[in-house]
């Protein structure tokens, strides 16, 4: 009797793991996960989690997340306070993997199967192949001309950054304007929440994230202002189902593309052409450090400011969080683990070849 009741955690461990490997298979069929479940199940999953959870004023994926690592904390300090034995080793162990193998296929359910699917290429037609440095180039060099020129514009407006709220508000009505001319970014029932705790997500490195389990889209509202809007539309992105780093990215790009809000439009060629300019240094430094003398005052200001801003953040722990996150990345269909984010830079350049301009 008590070996059946000790294979039985085990026996769940094995019908979890065989449910993930059927999921796992599925999701090679890419048509499928991209026909029924990106723009059908998944879309039913997450407005129903923001319309559960977007009235809230807070970050409920901030608390249980906090509260998830203070159970785990308090179950340690437990076994470690009590008789120790093997059985009751290993009797642990399999516990802890059961939850965490409920938690991945829930994650998988609600979420994850979104990392598998064709999108925004297959939507738009377009296909992010390898670039030439003749192509970085002449796209980081537009990308410099369009970031000086919303810098002077912003200047000559004398617009400054609203508080989070109107700029989260201002994201709403970004996605409502893009999404007549692209109806597959519908974005219903907003859901879109400063971090509870921003210096915690400055230290490990995040200026947002997508909570699966509650549909929000959490953001980082630490940094500089300029970057919040871009960050803003890029979480919300994912909210829609652009599982992809890139291509939430190329998606955030898009949006503010179709709007004329000069906010916006300053925050995504600040971070594009960063991008872009950072990947033109590893291929020709010398034409990277000369696109950096040629920017505007006013943007040499807005990096200063942000380079002040990772400074003051830097930390030993930082690095191996960005490492784990890379593994994870690469777990889900981006082998690029966080280079990932790097990628957009190849959408961009496949969009400025088939339409001519940024």
């Amino acid at each position: 009797m008590q070996l059946s009741q000790q294979k039985k955690p085990w026996l769940t461990v094995a019908t979890l793991l065989i449910v993930i490997i059927v999921l796992h298979v599925i999701a090679v069929h890419t048509a499928w996960i991209e026909k029924f479940y990106s723009t059908h199940i998944y879309t039913f999953i997450s407005s129903l989690l923001r319309i559960i959870t977007g009235w809230l004023p807070f970050s409920l994926g901030d608390i249980l997340y906090a509260a998830a690592a203070a159970y785990l904390l308090y179950k340690l300090i437990k076994f470690f306070r009590g008789k120790l034995s093997w059985q009751k080793f290993f009797t642990a162990i399999a516990g802890l993997i059961i939850k965490m193998l409920w938690v991945y296929l829930l994650f998988l359910l609600i979420w994850g199967l979104n990392y598998y699917r064709f999108g925004i290429g297959y939507q738009l037609q377009l296909e992010p192949n390898d670039y030439s440095t003749g192509d970085l180039t002449m796209v980081t060099n537009e990308l410099l001309i369009r970031l000086n020129s919303s810098a002077k514009k912003l200047d000559s407006l004398h617009l400054s950054f609203p508080d989070d709220a109107s700029m989260f508000s201002e994201a709403v009505d970004i996605y409502k304007t893009a999404q007549q001319t692209f109806p597959f970014l519908l974005y219903k029932h907003a859901d879109i929440k400063p971090m509870l705790s921003g210096a915690v997500g400055s230290y490990a490195g995040f200026l947002g994230y997508y909570n699966p389990f509650t549909g929000e889209a959490q953001v980082n509202t630490k940094p500089p202002a300029f970057v919040i809007p871009y960050t803003t539309c890029h979480e919300m992105a994912h909210q829609i189902g652009y599982a992809s780093e890139s291509e939430a990215s190329f998606v955030a790009y898009l949006v503010t593309k179709q709007n004329n809000n000069p906010l916006f439009i300053y925050s995504a060629y600040f971070d594009l052409f960063s991008y872009a300019n950072g990947e033109l240094f590893l291929r020709d430094s010398i034409a990277a450090k000369q696109n950096a003398k040629l920017l505007d005052t006013l943007v040499k200001r807005d990096y200063k400011a942000y380079r002040s801003y990772l400074h003051n953040y830097r930390n030993p722990v930082e690095p191996l969080l960005s490492k784990l996150y890379g593994g994870y990345l690469k777990a889900h269909n981006q082998p690029q683990g966080i280079k990932s984010y790097d990628e957009v830079v190849a959408w961009i350049i496949a969009y400025y070849k088939k339409n001519k301009t940024l």
